[in-house]
């Protein structure tokens, strides 16, 4: 199962369609507060479908809170910006696939929070705002 990690995200109806997207496939998703809006916003219930109660949630208190409770050995920052291509990379279960309200997660303060040889930037091809 893979982990998909929302930091901060702020738009609620990408939220919601993350939400479906992971209540359908099984994967986990993480998100990391503050979120940019209210939990029961109708922007994401709508977006959602009510996929919610299928969905394995886990909020974190912050980035820190985060790598606490999950100590991630694989976590990949996908973005416009990094390099080489989402596709370049043999995901495997447990990985972490992290998403992040830009530029905050691209910038190296954040990723010196994240534990050495754990982390790795990829470009992701299409943009997707969390």
């Amino acid at each position: 199962m893979l982990n998909i990690v929302l930091f901060e995200p702020e738009i609620p109806p990408n939220t919601g369609n993350i939400i479906r997207l992971c209540a359908n496939t099984g994967f986990q998703l993480h998100l990391i507060e503050p979120l940019g809006f209210p939990w029961d916003d109708k922007r994401l219930r709508r977006a959602g479908l009510d996929y919610h109660e299928f969905a394995s949630i886990k909020r974190h208190a912050d980035y820190t809170a985060f790598v606490a409770s999950e100590n991630p050995q694989r976590l990949f920052a996908l973005t416009t910006k990094g390099t080489p291509a989402h596709s370049a990379v043999s995901y495997q279960p447990g990985d972490y696939l992290l998403f992040g309200r830009k530029p905050a997660a691209c910038r190296p303060a954040f990723w010196m929070r994240c534990p050495p040889n754990k982390k790795s930037v990829f470009r992701c091809r299409r943009k997707a705002a969390a």
